[in-house]
């Protein structure tokens, strides 16, 4: 099937969809007001340094101040005094060596805002180009992952040595292979003239104050996402359509033919499926082909999926059922994660295989199927419990955060109070009310799931609000009224009572 590039774009938002082999493969969202922080260069100030956490927290004109890591900042180790025994190991200095409080710094975003937590900054700039990343802190060449001939790789690290500016370091991309010298030479003086327009800025700026944004995602998706690998690239904006032709024209004039402008309906997502698969692509329980499940849960900073055989009942014998399994969820894993952006650590409970082979396998296997992600997925190993640990580096929130909220009743917990835990919470306040008031009247206002609680539990010999003399119980539903929540009040008559549109708790028979 055919490589496909969605990109919808609307006053409020911008929708960029991937789709390898018929499957939704990465989606990017960009909404009015949330644009993308990672990639934006700031003249920070530094408000507060941290030696027991070696980091300081530097103010670059966000809400909360962001944080620098030591390991994160640039240094010259000549102007670092090691002990003999550091000097043979990679040490980091000392933070209060690095920066000081009410020092200006110029750092980039590496890590968007999330939660409590600021922004993560660096000093180590990095400005990606179409075919390459120029960085003016380093003094490496870097050559994708993704190009695995150890002979392009040779080839491509011995240009771009002779090419890059004194003092500082490249990184080839993948569409850098096949690319010519003048092509490559082009780039690098265009990344080269940004960077000095950077440095300009950040000398005539004041502290805190943005220096450089990173690209729209229009641009980042021409940029990044589109390459010889894509067969078409669909755009539902006429406008948005114009500008793409003219940055394909500067970056990739060959592949101009496959922008299109869709024009066959009003909703471009929905006439190919995309939002049903968006949708699968955030639910908690994914299915399997061969019947199978994933199921995802998530915490602050690991994600666990869980693999199961659901409907998948095999041919042949258990273990080949179970290795099969376990297969089909490696590429779905491998699928998921990327569409979802997970990142932080990540651990997969595959369905336990007695065949140390077959467990080798599956690793290899989720190993490959990753190697198409473009963002750093380090896979860890099985363990002795048939665990597969990884990580991913994180750079953004994940399409989960994207599309929901905390739940306004349980606060993003998951779990709510029983009702049979409220009608016990309801007993209790009705017998404080019984014994420390005078009120004849005790009134239960709660949501109607608790009030038919407490109506099931009272009987005539286990009542759960016990009789007291002239005391006597009402209830009063209320649709709105969180679960969690009830309040007890006290009335002096039955009108009162009436014009609550309250009524009497009576025993079950």
């Amino acid at each position: 099937m055919p490589n496909q590039l969605f990109l919808d774009v609307n006053p409020y938002q911008v929708r960029v969809a991937l789709m390898e082999d018929g499957s939704l493969t990465e989606l990017h969202i960009e909404r009015k007001g949330g644009e993308r922080l990672v990639g934006n260069v700031y003249l920070g100030r530094v408000k507060n340094v941290l030696p027991g956490m070696q980091a300081a927290f530097v103010d670059i004109g966000l809400e909360r101040n962001a944080f620098l890591y030591a390991g994160d900042i640039n240094f010259d180790p000549e102007d670092t005094h090691f002990t003999e025994k550091e000097a043979d190991e990679p040490t980091i200095p000392d933070i209060q060596s690095l920066v000081k409080v009410g020092q200006s710094i110029l750092v980039q975003v590496i890590k968007e805002p999330f939660g409590t937590k600021g922004a993560r900054i660096t000093t180590n700039i990095t400005l990606p180009g179409r075919a390459l990343v120029l960085m003016p802190n380093a003094s490496y060449i870097g050559v994708s992952r993704r190009i695995e001939a150890e002979e392009d790789r040779t080839e491509l690290r011995t240009m771009l040595e002779q090419m890059r500016p004194h003092g500082m370091g490249l990184i080839a991309r993948t569409v850098s292979l096949g690319m010519s010298r003048e092509e490559l030479q082009s780039q690098i003086d265009e990344q080269y003239a940004l960077y000095q327009r950077i440095l300009l800025g950040a000398q005539n700026a004041t502290a805190p104050a943005l220096i450089h944004s990173e690209e729209s995602l229009v641009y980042r998706t021409v940029r990044d996402l589109f390459d010889t690998e894509i067969d078409s690239f669909l755009i539902s904006d006429a406008k948005t359509y114009c500008r793409v032709l003219e940055i394909v024209k500067t970056m990739s004039p060959h592949l101009l033919k496959r922008v299109k402008l869709f024009q066959k309906h009003y909703d471009m997502f929905g006439y190919y499926g995309l939002d049903s698969k968006i949708d699968k692509a955030i639910r908690r329980k994914v299915w399997l082909k061969s019947g199978g499940y994933l199921v995802f849960d998530h915490a602050e900073a690991l994600t666990v999926i869980d693999v199961n055989t659901g409907k998948y009942v095999g041919n042949h014998d258990l273990q080949e059922t179970i290795f099969n399994t376990n297969v089909e969820a490696a590429y779905e894993v491998a699928r998921q994660i990327r569409v979802r952006d997970l990142s932080g650590i990540i651990v997969v409970d595959f369905i336990d295989m007695e065949d140390a082979e077959n467990r080798d396998k599956l690793v290899e296997i989720l190993r490959q199927a990753v190697k198409r992600d473009r963002t750093r997925t380090t896979i860890q190993g099985m363990t002795g419990l048939g665990i597969v640990e990884m990580t991913r580096k994180k750079l953004k929130q994940t399409l989960n955060s994207v599309f929901y909220q905390p739940c306004v009743y349980c606060g993003g917990e998951g779990v709510l109070l029983s009702s049979a835990s409220m009608a016990m919470t309801a007993r209790k306040e009705c017998l404080r009310m019984f014994y420390e008031t005078d009120y004849r009247y005790v009134v239960i206002k709660a949501h109607p799931a608790v009030l038919a609680e407490i109506q099931a539990m009272t009987k005539p010999n286990a009542r759960l609000i016990p009789e007291v003399f002239g005391k006597e119980v009402y209830l009063l539903p209320c649709d709105n009224m969180h679960m969690e929540h009830l309040e007890v009040e006290g009335a002096r008559s039955v009108e009162e009572l009436k014009e609550m549109g309250a009524y009497k708790l009576v025993e079950r028979k």
